[in-house]
């Protein structure tokens, strides 16, 4: 995640104040020129960073604060706060024209931005409100944009429309707009061309666009990647085109996350989405006030709910949590769970999600325990299907064969099917209390310490082939 490095910073700095019970100003004044350091390195722009500092310090060092007892608390929440307003304080969603009227989004940004892939990932989000949306094709300078936006478009199953590359842009916006209204399709993306760099031509063919057809939202695509340069980028854009707001893409990436911070300040306009990997479904809403709460470390347990909302499959859920209660769990409902957390981003995507659980990732082995899962799901896939459904088949001669078609030593099939069948016991003893139980508080997520089928945190000591800490399987 972007900010994983600053908010490393924060929590440190915070978990230094909490340690010392009572506050002076000294010991305020001691943390902010720290925090301050945090943001400036995290390339957030210096004169915002000037008056959020500011802002948080009169806040911070009154009485009302320092006489407190959790004064550490208190200036945590005043950072928070300041940094949900420095975002935007509310949530900006996409306004759409009546289902009778075709609303039009010009996609707007430099090369490389991401700008195709996440107009098609908007496609997939409009589809999903029972809108019909039409991708358009505009950008004729790179012919690979033209079937690359055709592939997406075909993978989220809406229609394509382009007249090739010898067509001038302006005019391929005006027919997809009216091709839009012949076929009752009630949104448009367009999706234009980017250049290495700002130059007027760019600017002047979005401008005539605009001229050409009613543009309702000129949405701008930036690589967080690119740091401060991103704002700058930004502001260029609504003094020359006009954008109504900013989708960050690359925000999965090993980014200092500056971007985020700045652009809603420097700009005026909000962001709207975070473009959060390569997949067409990696596209997250932008709530401010979560985006606060995930910098200081205290998780984002809404978006992992929403998350799982959508992802997870309640029915399976629910019979994992029977067959569990039964004693009846065998190793191809161990894949589907792992194929369920998958969907959810990882182990490491989710622990960050939750609060508190971000301060414990430094004793586990993340990509240690995503490795044992790989493995773990290579042996499983050497059984065959009667031994998958009935684990009590296991004998030697079988996890001799296992450990070949896997590649991996006979210790670790054995360590395996050890794990699995004490789980198998435990889950049998406990079976009485499951029956009939949703638990977690997470819509599709079993009850089995927050994950379907899960006795625990994966890595952390409580699935078969993933023990805690750094443990190696």
């Amino acid at each position: 995640m972007a900010f994983e490095n600053l908010s490393d910073r924060l929590s440190r700095i915070f978990a230094d104040l909490s340690g010392k019970g009572k506050l002076s100003e000294e010991d305020v004044t001691k943390a902010l020129r720290e925090v301050r350091m945090a943001l400036l390195e995290a390339d957030v722009n210096f004169k915002l960073v000037k008056d959020f500092i500011a802002k948080v310090r009169e806040k911070a060092v009154g009485e009302e604060v320092l006489s407190s007892l959790t004064p550490a608390q208190m200036v945590v929440k005043i950072v928070n706060d300041e940094l949900t307003e420095m975002m935007g304080s509310e949530t900006t969603e996409i306004r759409l024209r009546p289902q009778n009227e075709v609303t039009v989004i010009m996609m707007a940004g430099l090369q490389g931005a991401g700008k195709t892939t996440t107009a098609a990932k908007l496609a997939g989000k409009f589809k999903e409100m029972h809108r019909r949306p039409m991708l358009a094709a505009c950008d004729i300078y790179r012919p690979a944009a033209i079937e690359q936006l055709r592939v997406n478009a075909e993978k989220q199953e809406v229609p394509f429309f382009s007249l090739g590359d010898k067509v001038n842009p302006v005019e391929i916006a005006r027919r997809a707009v009216e091709e839009a209204k012949k076929k009752d399709y009630n949104v448009v993306l367009l999706d234009t061309a980017g250049r290495l760099q700002i130059d007027e031509r760019l600017m002047e063919e979005l401008q005539n666009i605009k001229k050409a057809v009613t543009v309702d939202w000129s949405i701008l695509t930036v690589d967080a990647m690119t740091g401060q340069d991103a704002v700058n980028v930004a502001e260029t854009f609504v003094q020359k085109v006009g954008i109504d707001g900013v989708i960050l893409t690359k925000c999965d990436g090993d980014t200092r996350g500056g971007a985020a911070l700045s652009i809603r300040a420097m700009t005026g306009k909000p962001i709207l989405y975070l473009g959060m990997g390569e997949k067409l479904s990696d596209l997250e809403q932008f709530y401010p006030d979560r985006m606060a709460g995930r910098i200081l470390g205290m998780g984002d347990i809404l978006s992992l709910i929403e998350k799982a909302e959508k992802e997870l499959d309640e029915e399976k859920a629910r019979e994992s949590v029977r067959k569990l209660s039964k004693g009846q769990f065998n190793y191809d409902d161990f894949m589907d769970q792992m194929d369920q957390l998958g969907k959810l981003g990882g182990l490491g995507g989710i622990l960050k999600m939750l609060p508190g659980v971000g301060k414990m990732l430094g004793d586990l082995d993340l990509e240690e325990s995503e490795k044992q899962m790989k493995r773990v799901k290579s042996i499983i896939q050497s059984m065959t299907l009667k031994e998958r459904a009935n684990p009590k088949l296991m004998n030697p001669s079988r996890k001799r064969r296992i450990a070949n078609g896997a590649g991996v030593d006979i210790s670790e099939v054995n360590r395996l099917v050890k794990q699995f069948e004490q789980m198998q016991k435990m889950m049998k003893q406990f079976g009485g209390s499951m029956r009939g139980r949703r638990g977690g508080g997470m819509p599709g997520m079993g009850g089995m310490g927050g994950f379907p089928g899960m006795g625990g945190f994966p890595g952390m000591g409580g699935f078969p082939g993933m023990g805690g800490g750094k443990q190696r399987f």
